[in-house]
């Protein structure tokens, strides 16, 4: 009995089932992602014309990736009051979304004020991302681009999992009133992690070698998982579609995607501590642990000698600014000034905001090119399940180039962002059934450059801020969603609608081609940027990234508190 209490007690403060609760998180974590499902609906009931639709997407973009914030607080407090204040703000701000789009706040809100309560709900997003997320980058340092890959692939499904929870417990058959799915959106991600606060935190105990040749076996059974789960959904989206599904039906699809993300994973967490526990107890005690008292490790490297209190203070201005080699720590305020951050930066605006356009208005897209309202549903579940299918194959393929061939993660986000030029050209030319193509190849490719970036975050510049520095590369996508979905592809929309004379309402191939045009012409320009990243950081790549951490697990072999490099 008492065997099994401390193995429960091992398995539940365990490295394994943080990262399973961190995946769990992730999976809910991705309402921005299906806004064009019940965006329609916020435009009707609330009067809105496309550009002020397109102004409350650009809010809720805002909300989802502005989290330096977010990144601030987990500088100084613990990964679950992260977590609780993001739960709050997500219940909080789409519960009043909901209660003004079912006209249960009169007056009717100013739109302000619904950019408000969706900026707060959306921003909830980077609360779990800066948790969850960079909480599990710094528990597996060596196998961040595997990590990455399977935390954002879960976010990406997430669209696909909320829309069959939607059906099965708000949509009637055909799905039609979407406003219950904001309801959804509001109570469920903030359950999910608050039933995981006390799980998921840094754990500082280093890790044996054993446990370390496991731990790419065990990402490959979640990979498994989540391949799985992405074919389920992918085989019940196109049976959903060919045929008309009563709610027992919806029902019990749902209860097979809730099986199928709580039990397998969580056999996984059982094989993965019972390995634990058998090969090395002392490690499994040390990570089950709730407190370890930190230890002081002292650095090979000798800090600089401060300077002379006679400096003047340009001096010290330039000597703070001056960066360390790549990889090693930086400061907040090294990374934001260096050339790597503009390259990067650059490229996430004009790359990843030319997708992050096109799924916000693939339901008007759908709904200018005649397609019916049940395949704008059908166009989002695909999209978030190639999103899914980009981020892990980013995560996986990019570690794998980059081991074993030394190739720049920079150069293969670059072939991310080219692939993504054909989906914009189908959409502007509007080629007759082409939009399923186009929702594929957008969908892979926003979901590729997710992983890529943040990593390429890590490597560069540390781990010891990468909760401020990873939210600030997020800043990016309101940015380009500003300039690119509201300036250009709604204003373009709107000038067009005025000249049908249908009011607010755009029909035909014009609607959105000279937008997408325009969003081809920067994502090419986004593509050459990253390449010239690529070539700066060449000589960076091709050593060995994850040296540090190697020495660190060989030095730290009896155990040490700080062996992680970066956690602190």
């Amino acid at each position: 009995m008492a065997t099994a209490t401390a193995f429960a007690a091992q398995v539940l403060r365990g490295r394994w089932f943080m990262a399973y609760g961190s995946f769990l998180i992730m999976s809910a974590a991705g309402a921005t992602y299906i806004f064009a499902i019940y965006s329609k609906d916020i435009k009707s009931t609330l009067g809105y014309t496309q550009e002020q639709l397109n102004t409350v997407g650009f809010f809720k973009d805002v909300g989802a990736n502005v989290g330096i914030h977010a990144g601030l607080i987990a500088e100084l407090a613990p990964p679950w009051l992260v977590l609780a204040v993001g739960a709050a703000m997500n219940l909080g701000g789409y519960l009043m979304l909901y209660l003004s789009v079912t006209g249960r706040v009169r007056p009717a809100p100013p739109l302000w004020l619904v950019c408000l309560y969706i900026a707060v709900g959306a921003n909830s997003q980077a609360f779990a991302n800066t948790g969850a997320l960079v909480t599990c980058v710094k528990n597996f340092p060596e196998s961040r681009g595997v990590m990455l890959g399977l935390l954002k692939g879960f976010v990406g499904l997430s669209g696909a999992v909320f829309t069959q929870l939607y059906l099965a417990f708000y949509g009637p058959g055909g799905g039609g009133d979407t406003r219950p799915l904001i309801l959804l959106v509001g109570w469920l991600p903030a359950a999910v992690s608050v039933a995981f606060l006390g799980t998921i935190r840094i754990i500082r105990a280093p890790r044996s070698p054993v446990a370390v040749r496991r731990e790419y076996r065990a990402f490959c059974a979640f990979l498994y998982l989540s391949l799985a789960l992405a074919a389920y959904l992918l085989v019940a989206i196109v049976l959903q579609k060919r045929f008309h599904f009563t709610r027992a039906e919806y029902g019990v699809s749902a209860a097979v995607v809730l099986s199928m993300l709580l039990l397998p994973g969580f056999a996984t967490v059982l094989r993965e501590e019972a390995a634990l526990s058998k090969n090395t107890p002392d490690e499994a005690q040390a990570e089950s642990s709730p407190e370890l008292s930190p230890e002081v490790t002292v650095d090979a490297k000798q800090p600089p000698a401060p300077p002379p209190a006679t400096s003047m203070a340009g001096q010290r201005l330039l000597i703070s600014l001056r960066p360390p080699p790549r990889g090693e720590d930086y400061t907040i305020l090294q990374a934001l000034v260096s050339v790597d951050m503009l390259l990067l930066f650059t490229a996430t605006v004009f790359g990843v905001g030319g997708t992050l356009t096109a799924i916000n208005n693939m339901g008007q897209i759908g709904e200018s090119l005649g397609y019916p309202r049940r395949s704008v549903a059908t166009f989002v579940s695909l999209i978030s399940i190639w999103n899914y299918l980009g981020r892990v194959t980013a995560g996986f393929a990019s570690e794998a180039l980059l081991s074993r061939r030394r190739l720049p993660r920079p150069l293969i986000l670059a072939g991310v962002l080219l692939l993504t030029v054909p989906g914009h050209l189908l959409i502007a030319f509007g080629v007759p059934g082409s939009l399923y193509v186009a929702s594929v190849v957008i969908g892979f490719c926003f979901g590729g450059a997710q992983p890529l970036i943040l990593a390429c975050v890590s490597e560069l510049f540390g781990l010891r801020y990468y909760s401020t520095l990873y939210n600030f590369c997020g800043t990016a996508s309101p940015l380009a969603s500003y300039v690119l979905n509201v300036r250009v592809a709604g204003r373009m929309y709107d000038r067009e609608a005025a000249r049908q004379g249908k009011g607010v309402t755009c029909i035909g191939v014009r609607c959105y081609r000279e937008s997408f045009l325009v969003i081809t012409a920067v994502t090419v320009a986004a593509a050459a940027v990253t390449l010239a990243l690529a070539w700066r950081t060449r000589e960076f790549y091709a050593g060995d990234i994850y040296a540090k951490f190697k020495a660190g697990r060989t030095c730290s072999g009896g155990g040490g508190a700080n062996a992680i490099a970066g956690e602190d």
